[in-house]
Order: structure tokens, then sequence, then C-alpha cells
């Protein structure tokens, strides 16, 4: 007999939920506390370790990751325009449990989060610098190398990561919401591997997921923290901020993170999200109008439209002729960012996929791909651009050299001098620091929350000392990753963790197509019977 997607979960997937906690919540635990101990006795050859193993993957496998992503790309545009995208994330008659508003502000804030912040001033900049160097083929610092930075920077920020999320979201929401799986990434994969999903390569692949989540969300708490040093020294709070403010800092907004996610996704995950996108249009309005106006708008129609002119040259791009200054540039950009996703994506994914219910896939794959995508397009030609045009006609200042006289950005202060050249700019800055800490938290909690549910068997309200456990945890590993080598070993630990990982998102797309084939042959014959096996729904399903 198959399962009726509108039922329970069979007896045995209820059981596996149950026994799966100490063989995904063990293992996790100790690769963690493995890399954290080494990082503790020996943070220079764990650096010099996380740089090489880096730079071996860019190297070997940077192309792969280039195909790859775009072929996400395609492949969500594909499920979204399709025949499938009629069909529902849940049974026939389910509603949205959200708001689109409210689901797009955490979905978005889930996303991208301190990233925004971070590098929305700092990433065109430092293309149009040329750092690490113009491997990219950005040729001068000057208006053609202005909108080309734009361009790159819309590339590493546009569909291609919001199409990994796609695919994991989908994958795991459609086994969640339709199959009434539990809240897992092995779940995701049972049209492909079966009853396999019980045994070890199940709980393989969630640690990896757990791993994963863990250190793609420290990755962004590094960077955030790094920014609110350098804020708090901007306004003068803090001095020379060094490693033991880094430490204090992690430690007073992951206490906050584990208040909010302890309150659950309905009241503090929501309740912050919406306050700090509330905060983050305030600021982004409030540049809009005190900056270049003219200039931004009409520089976001036109990176824009050169996105999407440039954007299959841009995609397949590997450097190839450019030798080692080309897999210097990959890995300190663009094989980041890709490999900086997928390890973001189990946390992602399965967030987004938690707050989807009710919504159809052409929905899903519409708000996820598309509303994103032009937010943040629309994020970087607003502080990005006013950035650029301060450097190319305005007073400058925000691109310096070093002793050598090679170009130098000031990455985590960039966006505090650009605020405060703007009228108020002392209180702006201050929100600024504020809206960075919103982000910091909203990322913490939402990842604390995801990687409780993974480690305990897809229990969507797991334990309240789990939750805390993990929003710990997060910050150590956060920690860690600074002592480690800072943004160099950020970088490196999310190229890292995305190999796995990039493995378990080519089987969801295979299990995605196998079940929406499956359910929409039902669909189109209702009356003709599934095939039984462990990967299919069953005919009440599909047939509403």
């Amino acid at each position: 007999m198959t399962e009726s997607a509108h039922e329970p979960p069979e007896p045995q997937v209820q059981v596996a939920r149950r026994g799966v906690y100490g063989k995904v919540f063990w293992p996790a635990v100790g690769i963690v506390a493995a890399f954290v101990a080494t990082t503790a006795i020996s943070p220079t050859a764990t650096q010099n370790a996380v740089s090489d193993v880096s730079a071996w993957i860019v190297g070997t496998f940077g192309w792969y990751y280039t195909v790859l992503v775009s072929g996400f790309v395609v492949f969500a545009i594909w499920l979204g325009l399709g025949r499938f995208g009629t069909m529902r994330l849940g049974d026939d008659d389910d509603r949205p449990e959200f708001s689109r508003l409210s689901w797009l502000a955490m979905l978005f804030a889930a996303g991208m989060g301190i990233g925004l912040v971070f590098w929305g001033v700092a990433e065109p900049l430092n293309h149009f610098a040329g750092i690490p160097n113009r491997a990219s083929g950005i040729e001068a610092a000057d208006e053609a190398g202005a909108q080309a930075a734009m361009v790159r920077t819309f590339l590493h920020w546009g569909l291609h990561p919001w199409a990994i999320y796609v695919i994991v979201g989908l994958a795991i929401a459609y086994a969640v919401h339709r199959r009434k799986r539990p809240v897992s990434i092995r779940w995701a994969l049972e049209p492909v591997l079966g009853k396999r999903v019980n045994g070890w390569l199940g709980d393989t692949i969630d640690v990896i997921a757990v791993v994963g989540t863990l250190f793609g969300v420290a990755t962004s708490l590094g960077l955030g923290v790094a920014q609110i040093a350098a804020g708090l020294d901007f306004m003068g709070v803090v001095r020379d901020p060094g490693n033991l403010t880094m430490v204090v800092l992690i430690g007073a907004i992951t206490l906050l993170a584990i208040a909010s996610v302890v309150s659950g996704v309905g009241k503090g995950i929501k309740w912050l999200s919406n306050a700090n996108m509330g905060l983050a249009g305030a600021l982004l309005l409030f540049v809009l109008i005190a900056g270049p106006t003219l200039f931004i708008l009409r520089e976001y129609v036109q990176s824009t439209g050169l996105y999407l002119q440039e954007l299959v040259r841009l995609s397949f791009n590997t450097t190839a002729y450019q030798g080692p200054e080309g897999e210097t540039w990959q890995g300190y950009w663009t094989a980041f960012y890709w490999g900086w996703w997928m390890s973001w994506a189990p946390f992602v994914g399965v967030f987004i996929a938690r707050i989807s219910r009710g919504r159809t896939v052409r929905e899903f794959v519409g708000g996820v791909l598309l509303v994103p995508t032009l937010l943040s397009f629309f994020w970087f030609s607003v502080f990005g651009g006013a950035g650029l045009f301060r450097e190319l006609v305005g007073e400058g200042g925000l691109v310096g050299t070093d002793e050598t006289g090679a170009a130098t950005v000031d990455t985590n202060g960039a966006l505090f001098t650009l605020l405060d050249s703007m009228p108020g700019g002392a209180v702006v800055v201050g929100l600024g620091v504020l809206l960075i800490i919103f982000f910091f938290v909203t990322s913490s909690d939402s990842g604390s929350l995801v990687v409780d549910m993974l480690a305990s068997g897809g229990d969507t309200d797991p334990p309240k000392w789990s939750r805390v456990f993990w929003g710990v945890t997060e910050g150590v590993v956060a920690i860690a990753l600074l002592f480690a080598g800072g943004l160099s070993a950020l970088q490196g630990v999310a190229i890292a963790i995305a190999l796995p990982f990039s493995v378990v998102m080519l089987a969801m797309c295979v299990a995605l197509y196998k079940q929406f084939s499956r359910d929409r042959r039902t669909m189109v014959s209702p009356t003709r019977a599934p095939a039984a096996d462990p990967g299919s729904g069953d005919d009440r399903a599909a047939a509403g």
C-alpha cells in the first residue's frame, strides 16, 4: 500500500524520527567540537589547513560549482513556469499560514541577512578597486569599471543564490507539507533513496546538513560581528576592537538570538524579522533620498538590464585564462559565494519550507526567486551605487592605497563612512549598527531552530534546551572561525562545506522531478493507481 499524503506518516516513519536524534545529534556535535578544539589548540595550523583545502577545491572543483549553480537557476525557472507550477505545498485545501508580506520578510531576512548589510557598499567597491586582483575582467577604476563592478555584484546576489534556496526549500516543503514527512533533509530524498533514508545514508545526509548549516550561519555571524565592531569603533564607543571585543559581542548578541528562538517562529522570529525589514527599509529609503537619487534610480535600471544581457556569459565565467590570479579571484569571490549559498541552503531551505505551507509551486518559485533578487539588486544599487558615485564624482575616500600602492577598501567600515557623510550622519551610523545587530539575531535564531529540527529528526517544536544548545554552538563556531583567520577562514570553510552538500542538492533535483511527475500523472489520470514504492505519493493526494 502507498502512503496517503493526507494522512499521518506511517509508523516506521515515526519510529525513524524518534530514533534519529542520537544518530545525527552526536556525530554533528563531535565534528563541530573537534573543529573548535583544534582551532583553540592551534589556530595558525587550522587557518593554513582551511586555506589549503579551499584553494584545492577552487582549483579542482571551481568549474563544477559554476556549472552546478547555473543549472539550478535553469531548473528552478523550469519548475515554476512548467506544468508542475499549480501543485500545492500541502493539502489541496491548505492556505498560507503567514501573510505574503510576513512570508517575504522572513525568507528575505533568513536568506541574505547580514550579508547584504556587510557587502552592500563594500563589494562593488572591492570589484571597482580590483581586490584581490583584476582577474574578473574589470580593467580600471573608471566609469566602465564601476558599471562592471555593479553587474558582477548582481551576479553574486541575484538569481543564482535564490535558485539554490528554491531547490532545497521546494524539495523539503513538498515532503513535509504534501507527504507529511518530518522536517529533515533526508525525507526530501525519499523518492531517490526509498527506505534507505531510514539507515546510515539518511543519517549521514542530515549530519552533513547540520554541520553545513552551523558553519554557514557562523560565517555570516562572523561577518556581522566584524562589522558591528567596526561600527562601534567608528562611533568611538570601542577603540581598536580586537578579538576580545568580538567574543563579547558574539556572546551578547547570541543571548538575544537564544531568547528569540526559544519563543518560536510565530513570536520572536516573526516579530524580529518584521522589525528588521522595517528598519532596513527605512535606512534604504534614507540613503536613496539623501544620496544621489536620480543616479541610483538610473543605475538600478541600467545595471539590471546589463545583468540580464550578461547573465549567461558571467554565469559560466571560470577565469580559466587568468591562471593563478584567476583561481585566487574565484576563491575570494564567485566560488566563495556559491559555496556560501550552498552551505546556507539547508538552513534557508528548511526555514522557508517551514513557513511556506499552502503555497503553490509557482508562487513559491516566484516569491523565493524573483522578489528577493529584485530587492537585492535595489539594495546594492542604493548603497553600492552611492559608494561608487562618491568615488567617481564626489569626495572619494572609500578606496585607498596601502604602503605598496595597491588599492584598499575598508570592507568592514565602508558602510559607516558612507552613512556618516549624509545628513544626521552620527544617528544614521547608529541605526546601521542596530540593523546589523537585528540581522545577526534573526540569522542566528532562525539557524538555531533549523539545526535543532534537523538534529532532532524533524521535530518542528524541539525542546528549548536543545535550541539554546545550538544557539550557543553557533556563537562558539563563529568565534573559532574568527580566531582561525577571520574573513579568509570564513570564506574557506564555506567553500569546503558546500562540496558534499552539492551532491545532496543534485539528488534533490532528481527527487523533485520524480515526485512531481508521479503526482502529475495521477492528477491527469485520477483512476490510475501509482506505483507502490516508498517514494510515491497516493492517489488521493495527487488527484485533488
